[in-house]
């Protein structure tokens, strides 16, 4: 029972701290799109306790937003679900099976390509029933707009999740909120290459944001 209650404080912990991160840096990109780094930490939570506690912290977190800092409705939560999930759940599930620091690396890349081929449907399907853009209009926009901004997202994800999971679950063991065996990646000697990897990602998704909002 101390374990279960060890979890569920841990998650709702992260919960807070994703919905944190989403209120107070929401970085606009292109148009109507936002960065928020919520994903970040529900894939952390995702590593911790598998892919169905990153999607029951996803919903938690959307139905939040939606009711608190939102103007999009229950179509943007959704849509928000949608985009966590698939790269969260998808990062996670890869995880349980290989727990590595390349295993990890692995998830969080899978997890992005799969996240932005849902969201391509999804953005064709729904955003003109909530954000008014004519569904052709949103058509045009899929490869010039929406596609870069979700690789962009996604490779910040990627990079932030990499560079961050070891510290902050080093601080959950010190708190005695998890396991020191729980979510410790096994090394392989391929550190230094994957967070040089992460580095460049989010070097260079940082630069192609500042690109597309004219200040380089």
């Amino acid at each position: 029972m101390q374990e279960k209650t060890k979890k569920i404080v841990t998650m709702a912990m992260l919960c807070a701290l994703a919905y944190a991160a989403m209120a107070v840096a929401r970085i606009p990109v292109v148009l109507f799109l936002k960065y928020e780094p919520k994903d970040i930490v529900i894939a952390m939570g995702g590593f911790l306790y598998g892919p169905m506690a990153a999607m029951a912290m996803s919903v938690v977190v959307s139905l939040a937003e939606m009711v608190t800092v939102s103007d999009t409705g229950i179509w943007g939560c959704i849509m928000n679900i949608v985009s966590t999930c698939s790269f969260v759940c998808t990062a996670a599930f890869v995880y349980k099976k290989r727990r590595t620091l390349p295993g990890a690396a692995m998830g969080l890349i899978l997890g992005l390509v799969v996240m932005c081929a849902a969201m391509m449907a999804w953005n064709y399907g729904i955003t003109p029933l909530y954000m008014g853009y004519p569904r052709e209009a949103v058509a045009a926009m899929l490869l010039p707009v929406f596609l870069p901004f979700n690789l962009v997202k996604g490779g910040l994800n990627v990079a932030l999740t990499l560079l961050l999971y070891k510290p902050v679950v080093g601080g959950l063991r010190r708190a005695h909120l998890v396991e020191p065996s729980a979510g410790r990646p096994r090394s392989n000697g391929a550190t230094v290459g994957i967070v040089l990897f992460a580095l460049a990602v989010l070097i260079t998704c940082v630069l192609v944001v500042l690109s597309m909002q004219g200040i380089i």
